[in-house]
């Protein structure tokens, strides 16, 4: 019986979900006619230029634009031999750990909305919100548990 071990997983990354992404685009809109407002009264009160007033606006629409390009390529989480990675998330806990460190990772509801939570052996953890993730819940789950278990040094059984 031939006991040759199987490879090791591949780095896997997971991008932000496109109504994460949406969300994120929305605020920053906000934000950009929040600016348009005050630069309106700003530029009233101190008689500046009408052209002014159309670079505000111009500006602060190509920003977003540049943003919602960049979201579109996030990584959300990245899943490497030695460990993992999570950006983006507030509130997500650990930004990262090794596979060493970790304990175990579990299934959880977090103010009702799924989640896969990774628990470190120190006591201290990562929340990682399914609907953040462009990818099928089960899917994640079985390729962050492969990682897990290959990089605690468990290899399956030939």
């Amino acid at each position: 019986m031939d006991m040759a071990a199987a490879p090791l997983a591949e780095s896997s990354e997971y991008r932000i979900a496109p109504a994460l992404s949406a969300r994120i685009i929305g605020v920053c809109l906000i934000a950009v006619a929040v600016v348009v407002v005050v630069a309106t009264v700003v530029a009233l009160l101190l008689h500046w230029p009408p052209r002014v007033l159309l670079l505000v606006p111009a500006l602060g629409l190509a920003l977003t634009a540049l943003l919602a390009v960049g979201l579109r390529r996030r990584v959300v989480v990245n899943l490497m031999p030695q460990g993992y990675r999570v950006s983006l998330l507030r509130g997500s806990g650990v930004r990262a750990a090794r596979w060493a460190d970790v304990q175990d990772a579990v299934a959880a509801t977090r103010l009702g909305e799924k989640c896969v939570v990774i628990r470190l052996r120190d006591g201290r953890s990562t929340t990682i919100p399914m609907s953040a993730l462009q990818a099928d819940p089960d899917a994640f789950a079985r390729d962050l548990q492969v990682h897990l278990r290959q990089g605690s040094g468990l290899r399956p059984l030939a």
